[in-house]
């Protein structure tokens, strides 16, 4: 399965922030989107990094308090792992796992397509799985698989 099915399936929504954007200011996007992590966008709109809850814990231990007074620019990981809509979501995988990484922004021409977690390769891991395990009960049984039904 490639990332474009996925972004299919899911949409391409991608919650962001500026790097100007106060920490304050990004919790509260992180909460009203339910999300672990934000793109950071430049004023063109070009992918500048990625905060996630992860970074905002990090340096809430190293800075205390006042980091909430502080931007985005000041926490984000500006080294961001992309992918395109024609990586494969198994390929993806192994990037996420290796990086230890939970979000990846999806790039077309340089522009943000859509972000894929770690939860939507799993689902579709396990979508993949249950269809595999259909097809092979429909084999074994001798019978005709339920979607050709």
């Amino acid at each position: 399965m490639r990332i474009a099915d996925l972004l299919r399936n899911k949409g391409s929504m991608v919650a962001t922030v500026t790097p100007d954007t106060s920490v304050t200011e990004l919790l509260a996007r992180l909460a009203e989107h339910n999300v672990g992590a934000l793109v950071v966008v430049d004023a063109e709109g070009a992918v500048a990094g990625i905060v996630s809850e992860r970074d905002v814990v990090r340096r809430l231990h190293e800075h205390g308090p006042g980091l909430l007074d502080r931007n985005v620019g000041d926490i984000m990981t500006t080294l961001v792992a992309t992918c395109t809509p024609q990586d494969s979501v198994d390929q993806l995988s192994v990037v996420m796992t290796e990086r230890r990484i939970r979000h990846v922004p999806v790039l077309v021409e340089g522009k943000l397509a859509g972000i894929v977690s770690i939860g939507d390769v799993v689902k579709t891991r396990m979508n993949e799985l249950e269809h595999s395990q259909e097809q092979l009960e429909a084999y074994i049984s001798g019978g005709v698989h339920p979607a050709a039904r």
